[in-house]
């Protein structure tokens, strides 16, 4: 089975990183256009996006040259998802993969780009989404715009276990959001663009992006909430609609 055109380019490359003490590979599809962050859902790897053909999805949109893809791997298997590692551990390993993507993930984009000043897109479903949403909010210096799919902004009922701090804070954009200032808040403001998709069937949590929206509004963030039916459940057949409709005819690049 090909999971991909064989005539669409794909590079792997990764290192090992300095924070996080792993192996963490990179795929990149396409040589021109958006750079566009993916990441997996749940545990899963760097290929996972392509396993479950949401490349494919969008594979058109990358031969045209409109985006480039960029597919990394999730620290969830090693933090959140670990029943194993204490809360106060999963908060510190979560501090050093923002830290991966941002210090070492988003300097080898702009270098394959060629542009040392490129801001890069982010998208992600599940918790994939989280990631998404916590590293666009986090730095929007580097993302300029956020696409989460059946996502989730507040690790505050699920796993944080009652624990707070500041890593904890700077983590969690249902918390820092509601107190972001300055640069960053008139950044997002003023040149980034979101979008929060969910569906409204099996396992889909709407409430949650229905949430984090009334915060955006509450800071004068412009958004676009969108609300799919109450047929679209939380799987692989719906993102692959869902990412090719907002790449290719919603977001402004």
């Amino acid at each position: 089975m090909q999971f991909i055109d064989p005539k669409l380019p794909k590079d792997i490359f990764g290192w090992r990183s300095p924070r996080l003490g792993l192996d963490m590979p990179i795929v990149r599809y396409g040589r021109a256009g958006h750079a566009l962050l993916l990441y997996p859902t749940a545990a899963a790897d760097f290929l996972e996006n392509e396993r479950f053909f949401l490349i494919k999805s969008i594979e058109p949109l990358i031969f045209a040259g409109k985006v480039q893809v960029f597919s990394i791997d999730s620290i969830n298997k090693h933090a959140w998802m670990n029943p194993r590692i204490p809360v106060g551990e999963k908060i510190r390993r979560q501090v050093l993969y923002s830290g991966y993507v941002e210090e070492e993930v988003v300097p080898h984009i702009r270098r394959v780009m060629g542009d040392p000043h490129a801001r890069v897109a982010v998208s992600g479903a599940s918790f994939g989404g989280f990631h998404a949403a916590n590293q666009f909010f986090r730095r929007p210096d580097l993302f300029d715009t956020l696409i989460s799919m059946s996502g989730f902004f507040d690790l505050e009922g699920d796993y944080l276990e009652g624990h707070g701090g500041a890593d904890a804070y700077f983590n969690n954009p249902m918390w820092f959001m509601r107190e972001l200032s300055g640069e960053g808040l008139d950044r997002i403001r003023d040149s980034s663009e979101i979008h929060l998709v969910t569906g409204q069937g099996k396992w889909e949590a709407p409430h949650a992006s229905a949430r984090f929206s009334a915060l955006l509004h509450e800071r004068g963030i412009p958004h676009n909430f969108d609300k799919w039916g109450y047929d679209v459940d939380h799987d692989w057949p719906w993102w692959r609609r869902m990412l090719p409709h907002y790449v290719g005819e919603r977001v402004r690049w």
